[in-house]
């Protein structure tokens, strides 16, 4: 049986975002702010992404592949090898659009795959798949 993951009422989402970019994570957390009542937690590097989920435990991930020293694909490997953060549905979000890439993503353990530059639908409806929300929750107008 498959549990929906969407926090208890009353409860925050909790969103970890993972890019090397600075850039890059102001506009996802001001998107993530303006499309859902969430909080999120931002890394720029994979150590300390795996951290903050072990720390945190967030609802979702959203990872960028090309991360310095550890790159995307091995963090995910990580999140999906530890019994605290396997159930945690993660999503790529990176340039990278070969079809290989791709394919390496979800067999690294990421459970989606978003291509930069996205449309905020697109991510919006990832979002949403992956935390069982009603797109009714989801402001993307």
């Amino acid at each position: 049986m498959d549990i929906p993951r969407f926090p208890a009422a009353g409860a925050q989402v909790r969103i970890l975002v993972v890019d090397d970019d600075e850039d890059n994570l102001l506009l996802v957390n001001y998107q993530l702010l303006q499309l859902l009542d969430c909080t999120v937690i931002s890394a720029q590097d994979g150590q300390t992404a795996i951290s903050l989920a072990e720390t945190y435990t967030p609802d979702l991930i959203l990872l960028d592949i090309m991360l310095p020293a550890m790159d995307g694909f091995e963090v995910a490997r990580c999140l999906k090898q530890n019994p605290q953060t396997q159930t945690i549905p993660i999503i790529a979000v990176t340039a990278m659009a070969r079809s290989l890439d791709h394919d390496l993503a979800l067999a690294s353990g990421c459970d989606d795959y978003v291509c930069k530059p996205y449309e905020m639908e697109t991510l919006a409806a990832a979002i949403g798949r992956h935390l069982n929300l009603p797109s009714s929750l989801l402001h993307t107008s």
